[in-house]
């Protein structure tokens, strides 16, 4: 049986309705025992949301000042943000921004310490983070910096499919200029190994998608798919990789063409989560593939009209932190599989599986 796992989550932007699914997806008391959370916040801004949710009664919580002092039975809060905050549900403000840029930091400098298993971030406001000297788009670009990742991409998840995209927060307008037949070779080779070392997915089938309306009418419309995209999907064929496409988007989606397949990769953010979400939205989870850790997170945003006022939907959180659990140990399962497939090979003809003997 795997062992219980200590799960980090961020508290993201206070003043959203980060708390508010953090508590209702901790509510029920079977959750801890699954795992141990660790909430990277204050537990001030906790006890606040806490009162305006009417159908949570007390939890039982553990204010620590470090992860290594967690208690398994008890929803852990590491206090990380100064005693005198302030808490202003629905308006994005300088403090919240950077409240939730001190709870991320924590959080990373204690999985880098293996005080914590997995991640799961609360949403953020990217834009005040920028203005308050974040430097980064997201959790996405700052993770791969923290973790010396040179690849990393976003893959949504659901029980019905799992999407990726080539671009990312990029205006529409430079879309085409980011879209090659290496980049696109590149993710493909990334959502492959992922699919196999973090889900599970043993031979995984990959839809790729056009850019073009009507994949470009044979070049009518636009020519990426038979001089960019194409190209890079008899790449990834030559390299075993099982991709498939370019596929049309609206005949792709509207036709179920992707419960045939176990990935499907888009050309840029909207054309892939657009329908990701309208199949997902209270369950999506947002999964960084790439990374050296296991960091997922809700699919919506910080919802700041609803902050305060017990409307928050927890079960995308939930899927969350389900996810980060579930990829963890399937990488276990499939690191130990390759290490014995490794032990396994000697020199010349002899086999000397694990603790066994030589086979002659």
């Amino acid at each position: 049986m795997a062992r219980k796992l200590t799960v980090g989550i961020t508290q993201g932007d206070g003043n959203g309705i980060g708390y508010e699914v953090i508590i209702k997806a901790l509510a029920d008391e079977r959750m801890l025992d699954m795992f141990t959370p660790v909430i990277y916040g204050s537990s001030k801004i906790f006890g606040f949301y806490r009162k305006q949710l009417h159908d949570i009664e007390q939890l039982n919580t553990n204010v620590i000042s470090s992860a290594k002092d967690v208690h398994a039975k008890r929803i852990n809060i590491v206090n990380c943000l100064p005693d005198n905050i302030f808490v202003e549900p629905g308006q994005p403000t300088p403090e919240s921004a950077k409240a939730a840029m001190t709870a991320l930091k924590y959080a990373v400098d204690d999985i880098k310490a293996g005080y914590i298993d997995v991640l799961v971030t609360a949403p953020i406001n990217k834009q005040a983070m920028v203005k308050e000297g974040f430097g980064f788009t997201g959790h996405t670009d700052y993770l791969e910096k923290e973790f010396g990742s040179d690849h990393v991409m976003m893959i949504m998840c659901c029980d019905q499919m799992k999407v990726g995209c080539v671009t990312g927060h990029i205006p529409l307008s430079k879309v085409v200029e980011n879209i090659s037949t290496d980049r696109i070779l590149r993710k493909l080779r990334l959502m492959k190994s992922s699919l196999q070392r973090d889900f599970g997915v043993p031979s995984p089938k990959i839809a790729v998608l056009g850019l073009n309306p009507h994949n470009g009418h044979e070049g009518l419309i636009g020519s990426e798919e038979q001089e960019i995209i194409a190209p890079a999907v008899k790449a990834a064929q030559e390299e075993g990789i099982l991709a498939f496409g370019p596929f049309s988007p609206d005949g792709f989606f509207g036709l179920g063409r992707y419960a045939d397949y176990d990935c499907v990769l888009a050309m840029y953010h909207d054309q892939g989560l657009t329908p990701f979400k309208a199949l997902a939205y209270e369950l999506g989870v947002n999964y960084t593939a790439g990374l050296p850790i296991v960091r997922t997170s809700p699919d919506h945003g910080t919802a700041y009209e609803m902050a305060g006022h017990d409307k928050a939907d927890p079960r995308s959180m939930m899927s969350s932190i389900f996810t980060a659990i579930d990829v963890y140990n399937k990488r276990i399962e499939y690191d130990d599989l390759e290490e014995g497939k490794m032990t396994i090979k000697a020199p010349d003809t002899e086999i000397k599986p694990r603790g066994g003997k030589i086979i002659e």
